[in-house]
């Protein structure tokens, strides 16, 4: 079936666009944007692979679900548009990133800036109704993104999975981390960062030394 997604993107996932239950998935997408309030907006919900074409691909970060608030969800895992207050997590992932590399709290939670270098922010569900968190899971998108995992895993090599919280660790099960470097933690919200499980990690500044001895530019983040 035609969707709408960066090339690269569409070469790779071809024969999943066109399974069964990925028509099923859309039918439900649709019929949901139609009659209900939701998140990203249509033109967003593949904003993750417009903004990092498959060949560019250097670290995937593996998200849960879009903010569900007004306003928020921008198509990309942790981001948030401009404007927008920070989330706790993402207040938590800045929090990590000010002391592991030295950086000042960032003015926008948009984190596009990231996407463009290269990281692939990829949420499991890529799409939700309004103010009911999880309301579009079990619907066939969890199958699609399984899938996008498995093509980076299979067809690239040296890239960084970012895997933090038990949902991302069990998502990023079958990576082969003889080809990739897989960095696993606790969750960025405030109830596993409070308990020791988030920060320290330096995932940040690892990310950035494993891909310059790939001979790849580190990541601004």
């Amino acid at each position: 079936m035609e969707v709408k997604i960066e090339p690269s993107w569409k070469a790779v996932l071809s024969e999943e666009f066109n399974k069964p239950y990925f028509k099923n998935l859309t039918d439900f997408v649709r019929t949901e944007y139609n009659t209900q309030s939701c998140f990203p907006m249509k033109s967003r919900i593949f904003a993750a692979f417009d903004a990092c074409a498959f060949h560019q691909v250097k670290v995937v970060i593996i998200g849960q679900d879009p903010y569900h608030g007004s306003g928020q969800a921008n198509g990309l895992c942790f981001s948030v548009n401009n404007g927008i207050p920070l989330p706790p997590s993402l207040v938590n992932i800045f929090r990590e990133i000010e002391t592991d590399l030295k950086q000042p709290m960032p003015k926008t939670g948009n984190l596009d800036r990231w996407a463009r270098q290269g990281v692939l922010l990829l949420n499991a569900t890529l799409t939700v109704r309004q103010s009911q968190a999880a309301s579009h899971q079990g619907k066939g998108w969890e199958t699609f993104t399984d899938a996008v995992i498995q093509e980076i895993s299979n067809q690239t090599q040296g890239v960084v999975f970012l895997l933090w919280g038990g949902f991302a660790k069990k998502k990023g099960a079958r990576i082969d981390r003889n080809k990739h470097l897989v960095l696993e933690s606790g969750h960025p919200s405030p109830l596993s960062a409070n308990k020791g499980h988030w920060f320290g990690n330096k995932h940040f500044s690892k990310t950035n030394e494993y891909l310059v001895s790939k001979g790849e530019n580190a990541i601004d983040w």
